[in-house]
This record gives C-alpha cells, sequence and structure tokens, in this order.
C-alpha cells in the first residue's frame, strides 16, 4: 500500500477546496455597463504607474482673432495753391488767379475773369 504524507494531503484538499471556490465565483450573469476611472500608483511597492486616456476629448480651443490694424488715415488730396504772377500783385479769387493792373491795398476786394467771363471775386495780395 502507498503512503501519502500529510502535508501532501492537505495540500491536495486545499487546491481542491480553491478551485472549487474560484469556479463557483466566475457563474455567468448579466452583463452590467460600468464606467471605470483609475490612477495607478507607481513605486516599488504598487508596480508600474498607469493613467488611462479620457473617454471624453474636448473640443479644440478657438482663439478670437487680433484687433484690426489701425491705419493713419489716407492723406486727402489738396489741389497745389496757386502761385503769384511775378513782379506785383495778384488777384486770389477762389480757384482763379490773376494779376493786378493797378496797385491797391492788401486784402481788398478785387474779381478775375472766370472760364465763362463772369467775374469772380477774391482778395488782393
Amino acid at each position: 500500500m502507498i503512503r501519502f504524507p500529510a502535508h501532501a494531503l492537505r495540500r491536495a484538499i486545499t487546491v481542491t477546496a480553491v478551485s472549487a471556490l474560484i469556479g463557483l465565483a466566475v457563474v455567468p450573469s448579466p452583463a452590467r455597463a460600468r464606467v471605470f476611472v483609475g490612477v495607478g500608483l507607481g513605486g516599488p511597492w504598487f508596480g508600474p504607474a498607469y493613467l488611462p486616456p479620457p473617454y471624453y476629448y474636448p473640443p479644440p480651443v478657438y482663439y478670437p482673432p487680433p484687433p484690426p490694424v489701425y491705419y493713419s488715415p489716407p492723406q486727402v488730396y489738396a489741389p497745389p495753391q496757386p502761385v503769384a504772377p511775378v513782379g506785383g500783385q495778384a488777384c486770389y479769387a477762389d480757384r482763379y488767379v490773376c494779376p493786378m493792373d493797378r496797385p491797391v491795398v492788401t486784402g481788398s476786394a478785387c474779381y478775375c475773369p472766370g472760364n465763362g467771363g463772369q467775374k469772380v471775386w477774391g482778395r488782393a495780395s
């Protein structure tokens, strides 16, 4: 007759009992939806660190456009000032400049002939 040592018999009974408990614990059950978010702790006592990616990624951030650039206002066209005739006084009448045929006091009223022959009044210089 073959005799088994006591510790081998105890070990066989323990292995059989643990296997039976694990088999009963894995009995199929209805599926349940669960969400688990976990953070692993790293170090020599807890194993490697692990952080699973999030399930929802936020949309990208859009920044407002920069403020518009304010340029200096454009230069306004100004027609050149009429040039006084050389030698003597001139009458400045609106857009017309004509020489004076006789000297008058500066700033007094005078006239120049317009394009249609009319009189255009101005000031003498």
